[in-house]
């Protein structure tokens, strides 16, 4: 079994957990009926698969913008999967974009970080027609998308081509992500990252000064992306002298912290007060 079939089973279960606790989204329930809407298969580049969805409080009024990027080893992944996630963001207040972009085969580094640079262009175009603030945007992603998100906050160019600029990005979160993960021993990764030992692919070596502020969470017990990934990005970021947060999770995988956005787990793994506690804190909310 293939590590993105694996992740998206797992997915699945966290999403039902949720759905237990009350998520509406991933019940099939309406979400307006827990006080936020939902926008769906919104098109934001040229390509069948450039579509997403835009979750808001319906009483949204320039409430902060996080665009999320879920993984799946860039070889598979759909924004429905995520509903649950998205929707307890939104019920916190905030505007939440959710894209599908290109995976492999078709596209390799750097399409899906090209496309990723241009859902946040549509983000901040867009925000405040669904209640968000444009200047107030978060690029958050778990697994491949923490790559991505990271990517896309570290190395200017990617946004640069989409007429952005990371300074203009308010934060970026990144949950179980792989920031610095060469050499490639898997032969299907090093054919999307065009070889396995190239250290231009790696977030960790665009940390400069000024960077956003970053929340990096991780599982102790995460076997498919080392939490190491977390602590070397994180004491990179303050080297150079940023503000960076770390959230380490006990008894917790590298799924099982998405189920932290479900009722039934959050106890256990708080990473939705965390994520909440970092927007507010940086945003000035």
């Amino acid at each position: 079994m293939t590590t993105w079939i694996l992740v998206r089973l797992t997915v699945r279960i966290a999403a039902a957990l949720a759905a237990l606790g009350g998520i509406a989204a991933a019940a099939g329930m309406s979400a307006t009926a827990q006080g936020t809407s939902v926008t769906r298969s919104v098109p934001y580049a040229g390509t069948a698969r450039n579509t997403l969805d835009v979750y808001r409080p319906d009483t949204a009024r320039r409430a902060p913008v996080i665009v999320f990027l879920y993984g799946g080893s860039w070889q598979g992944g759909s924004k429905s999967t995520y509903s649950f996630l998205a929707g307890a963001l939104a019920r916190k207040g905030y505007v939440t974009v959710v894209p599908d972009y290109r995976v492999y085969p078709a596209v390799r580094f750097p399409g899906f970080l090209e496309d990723s640079a241009k859902a946040v262009r549509w983000a901040r175009d867009n925000a405040a027609k669904f209640g968000g603030d444009p200047d107030t945007i978060y690029l958050m992603g778990h697994s491949a998308g923490a790559y991505n998100a990271a990517m896309l906050a570290f190395d200017g160019r990617w946004l640069k081509a989409v007429g952005l600029s990371p300074r203009r990005i308010a934060g970026f979160i990144g949950l179980a992500g792989p920031y610095d993960f060469l050499p490639l021993k898997d032969g299907t990764l090093a054919a999307i990252f065009g070889g396995n030992n190239r250290p231009e692919t790696q977030p960790i070596n665009y940390v400069s000064r000024g960077a956003p502020p970053s929340l990096l969470a991780t599982g102790t017990l995460d076997t498919t992306v080392e939490p190491a990934n977390s602590s070397r990005l994180a004491a990179r970021l303050r080297a150079a002298g940023n503000d960076v947060t770390v959230r380490r999770y006990a008894a917790t995988g590298h799924v099982t912290i998405l189920g932290g956005f479900g009722t039934p787990l959050q106890p256990l793994v708080p990473v939705l007060d965390d994520v909440d506690r970092f927007i507010r804190r940086t945003s000035g909310g």
